[in-house]
């Protein structure tokens, strides 16, 4: 008689926000793979959009989210959020903030993020004074799937950004989400794609 089939364990609510906040983490981080410094920080939209300053601003993000929000501040100086810093400083790296610089600050960033989750309850209050005041008042779940979901939205446009510079793309190293065809099947589809768009343009 065949054994019987141990089914998966059941993740408590806070482990399963937990993993996929990390698994965006990660992701982002990848879409540095394999670039150059110069590469990292070119401005591919007319918004200034570039990889190293993606990965600066999140972990800015988290540091604030699950740092002063719950009254737990990170020792971590962060001048381009400062009084009296220029408008968008914490979307770009400057000159002598390295990649190396950037992801070990990504690093910091989300570690403290992770004491707090750790320690807290979900129902753990916190505030967030950059928020309307009738908002501010916030919980760790309701943080915790606000963070994800910015990182997302950052991971994504990071995905764009990065097959802009060099044309690679995927979800992530393991499980590219894409139809494994060669380049000439994507030259062709894209063209397809052009030809439909062109076909109701008019």
């Amino acid at each position: 008689m065949p054994d019987a089939e141990v089914p998966a364990p059941v993740l408590e609510p806070k482990q399963v926000l937990k993993r996929y906040l990390q698994t965006l983490r990660e992701a982002l981080l990848w879409k540095l793979a394999g670039l150059g410094e110069r590469e990292l920080r070119w401005p591919l939209t007319p918004t200034g959009t570039n990889l190293l300053g993606l990965v600066k601003h999140v972990g800015s993000m988290e540091l604030g989210y699950f740092g002063l929000v719950f009254g737990r501040p990170a020792a971590e100086p962060m001048p381009w959020l400062g009084p009296g810093s220029e408008d968008n400083a914490d979307m770009w790296a400057t000159a002598d903030q390295s990649r190396e610089w950037v992801v070990d600050f990504y690093r910091r960033a989300w570690a403290h993020s992770d004491a707090t989750i750790d320690q807290l309850g979900l129902d753990a209050r916190g505030q967030v004074p950059w928020w309307p005041p009738e908002r501010r008042e916030v919980t760790l779940h309701q943080i915790l799937v606000h963070v994800i979901a910015e990182t997302a939205r950052h991971a994504g446009q990071a995905d764009i950004v990065r097959e802009l510079s060099d044309g690679q793309a995927g979800l992530r190293p393991d499980n590219s989400n894409l139809p494994d065809h060669d380049q000439r099947w994507w030259t062709a589809y894209v063209d397809r794609l052009k030809q439909v768009a062109e076909a109701t343009a008019g």
